[in-house]
């Protein structure tokens, strides 16, 4: 506890390097942190002992280590980057690299040159943090490291005295405030362009969500995962959410244990919305898509139009999947329409079919021979699809089958098992079974993926789809209406379609303390907060070319190009420069009060007759009226010039700023009628030659 108490006096008594020392290592070591989890384990831990280290040997003054140590740290890192990555090239093994050689640098603080090289690594790794997060709270945390880098970057400039930090930091503060304009300027007006390379194969490394293919029992994984994947905001009246319906991949292989898509021609250009039979209103929506390394454009079943974005192309499959023309990496907003009363699909059967009645031999028997007795019954001897999936959904409704994030590990006959045994699982083991099961009575069916429901945020009007809201449903086709969607596991659980209700993680142990005291002040927070990061992705991160035109219309340009904004933007510049210019030329009249003070000195020196040079520091001031002038006075003037001079350049100066001006006052001049004083020659005035 006394050594807790003593901590600010030692730290107050430490030299000012080792006190720039341990300031710049905290903030290195708020840099790296928002990474820890995407790193390694042995690099955040080989990083926090070199800090901890660096910051021993500041702390009590002992010398850096040798060089070699330096190599071998630098061999084990480049050994065990290698060995957790498989290269050193790409995102992850170049972050690692980095972060690493940023706490390396560290024990090689000899000279202010290499402290600016560690200031420039911090400035580079503060922009890795955004490889991972791109969220309003990472930039609030760069944001502050931001500021730690410049308080260390310009107390670096000030090599002479003990300047505080806090000074350090004002200064710093005022900086980035007086580069704002300019950041926002280029933001807002500099052009939009593509990247020169394309992302690292493993730029989307570690991004959940849905697959191309569905194995049974994966997608509960999805359900506990609460992370958005995509914002709607309607124009109107939202549909029930019980017809929320967001489409991703078909699926229509399957080996017994995998689905998969169709092999072969997906059926681009086929234009399928000329099967496509809508009834209804259509349903105007914004999306807002979050990204993840796919080309899929999630749009609410079925969209029979082309999705309107900026600077991408679609296309549509013969499913009513619509792709982009290039996988999605960064936050995209597109514009779409959909029917939510639909049919598609051919009326007649034909031999496009066929890959929809597909089971692989030797999977799923007693499944196989449910469908034979079924068959069997007069009741559904020569029925139609649309009575058959009406008894496949009452079995599953009045048979015991359960809704369950946990069915346990299902073996070889998923279908045999759901029916028969386990009477349990997530949407995927229901999908699976009943589409194993209608093609075994002879029924064209599929899987379709995607996300079902989503939650309207009071606070700004969108809707948020989770991962969590994932979900697999079925696809049936009945002669003379085509494709049908048929949910199986709406007939088990029906809350789970429509419901606001869904199987979330554990938020953490502050978001259950608020809830456990108040469920609706926790809604509330929450809704808030997401709020607060959608406007962030609206107006930030999906800040596109297109809504630079826009600004441009809403300045008063009736069809801007990329010539307007080259011209605003030249104009602005130009318009900033000269208010710096301007800027700069009022301030060089400001100085700072020590220089006013000196100034005022060095006028009554000059009054009285001393010749003195403009920028002659207050130690030669001393000797030339020392030289010059023989009051009594004198005395009282050199020793006022000396503490001036401490107060700038001493580690403890003994009179502060205050207490010199009010010596300043009470001092008496020398005057020139009394006391002449000889002209001081420049060589006599010149600092010494080093």
């Amino acid at each position: 506890m006394l050594s807790r108490l003593h901590a600010p006096a030692a730290l107050a008594r430490l030299p000012r390097e080792s006190r720039d020392t341990l300031f710049l290592l905290v903030v290195i070591a708020w840099i790296v942190l928002p990474q820890v989890d995407h790193l390694p384990a042995w690099c955040s831990a080989l990083v926090a002992c070199v800090l901890a280290w660096r910051g021993w040997l500041a702390w009590h003054a002992r010398p850096l280590p040798s060089r070699w140590w330096l190599l071998g740290l630098l061999a084990t890192t480049l050994a065990l980057t290698f060995l957790s990555h498989r290269t050193l090239l790409g995102r992850d093994a170049g972050v690692t690299l980095l972060v690493v050689l940023l706490a390396l640098k560290t024990l090689e603080l000899r000279a202010r040159r290499d402290a600016f090289v560690v200031f420039f690594l911090g400035f580079f790794t503060m922009l890795t943090s955004f490889f991972f997060s791109q969220s309003l709270l990472t930039a609030f945390a760069m944001l502050l490291a931001l500021l730690g880098l410049l308080t260390a970057l310009v107390n670096a400039h000030m090599p002479v005295g003990r300047p505080p930090l806090a000074a350090s930091a004002r200064q710093a503060g005022w900086m980035a405030l007086a580069g704002a304009p300019i950041m926002l300027l280029l933001f807002l007006l500099f052009p939009r362009l593509a990247p020169l390379w394309g992302i690292p194969s493993d730029a989307m490394s570690g991004r959940s969500g849905l697959s191309s293919s569905m194995v049974v029992g994966n997608m509960a994984s999805l359900a506990l995962d609460d992370g958005i994947a995509m914002r709607i905001r309607f124009e109107g009246q939202a549909p029930p959410q019980r017809d929320l319906y967001f489409r991703g991949p078909v699926l229509s292989e399957f080996d017994g244990r995998e689905w998969r898509p169709a092999r072969g021609d997906l059926g681009f250009g086929t234009a399928p919305h000329r099967s496509l039979r809508v009834s209804g209103a259509p349903v105007a929506y914004e999306v807002t898509l979050e990204p993840h390394n796919r080309p899929w454009l999630m749009t609410l079943d079925a969209a029979p139009r082309r999705p309107e974005m900026a600077n991408m192309n679609s296309l549509q499959t013969g499913e009513l999947q619509w792709l982009a023309t290039r996988p999605v990496t960064d936050l995209l907003r597109y514009r779409a329409e959909s029917y939510v009363d639909f049919r598609y699909g051919p009326l007649r059967r034909t031999n496009e079919l066929l890959a929809d009645l597909q089971l692989p031999p030797g999977f799923n028997p007693r499944t196989l021979a449910l469908a034979a007795e079924m068959r069997r019954d007069p009741r559904y001897a020569e029925a139609d699809a649309a009575v058959l999936v009406g008894a496949a959904l009452e079995r599953l409704r009045s048979g015991g089958y359960l809704y369950t994030l946990e069915p346990g590990v299902y073996g070889q006959h998923t279908a045999d098992e759901f029916w028969f045994d386990r009477k349990q699982g997530f949407c995927e083991h229901i999908a699976s079974a009943f589409v194993v099961l209608m093609r075994a009575l002879d029924v064209p069916a599929r899987i379709v993926t995607g996300y079902q429901g989503g939650d309207m945020n009071a606070m700004d009007g969108y809707w948020t789809v989770r991962q969590s809201d994932a979900h697999a449903w079925a696809e049936v086709w009945q002669a003379g209406q085509g494709w049908l969607r048929v949910d199986p596991t709406g007939a088990v659980s029906p809350g789970r379609i429509g419901s606001l209700q869904r199987l979330r993680a554990p938020q953490g142990m502050f978001a259950n303390a608020i809830g456990s005291v108040s469920p609706d002040v926790a809604a509330r927070m929450r809704a808030a907060w997401e709020a607060v990061n959608n406007r962030w992705n609206q107006w930030v991160l999906n800040y596109t070319q297109s809504r630079q035109l826009d600004l441009l219309r809403e300045l008063g340009f009736d069809a801007p190009d990329w010539q307007d904004l080259a011209t605003v933007l030249s104009a602005l510049l130009v318009l900033a420069s000269l208010s710096g210019v301007g800027w700069a030329l009022w301030e060089r009249r400001q100085h700072d009060p020590w220089l006013r003070l000196l100034q005022q000195a060095r006028a009554q020196l000059g009054a009285a007759g001393v010749a003195l040079p403009e920028h002659a520091p207050p130690r030669r001031m001393a000797q030339a009226l020392r030289q010059s002038a023989a009051q009594p006075q004198a005395e009282a003037i050199q020793a006022w010039l000396l503490q001036m001079e401490s107060q700038r350049y001493a580690a403890d100066p003994a009179a502060s700023l205050a207490a010199l001006r009010r010596g300043f006052k009470a001092l008496r001049w020398p005057d020139p009628k009394t006391a002449p004083a000889p002209v001081p020659s420049p060589a006599d005035l010149s600092p010494p030659t080093p």
